[in-house]
């Protein structure tokens, strides 16, 4: 899916996970042709999935 398909999914804006990409932090994309970028429904999943935390004292653990 194209990222701004990827962003609506994930409830973030399409900046957002630009900047997330440029910073290693986003989830896995394709490059196709050389520009175009793409996202997998199954590593926005993965992505998302290790970010879970089940209580507050664990955001710091995660970043």
């Amino acid at each position: 899916m194209k990222t701004s398909e990827a962003a609506a999914f994930l409830g973030v804006s399409q900046s957002t996970l630009e900047k997330l990409r440029l910073s290693g932090n986003g989830p896995r994309y394709l490059r196709i042709a050389g520009r175009s970028i793409r996202y997998r429904v199954a590593d926005l999943d993965a992505w998302a999935e290790a970010g879970a935390c089940q209580s507050t004292s664990q955001y710091g653990a995660t970043a």
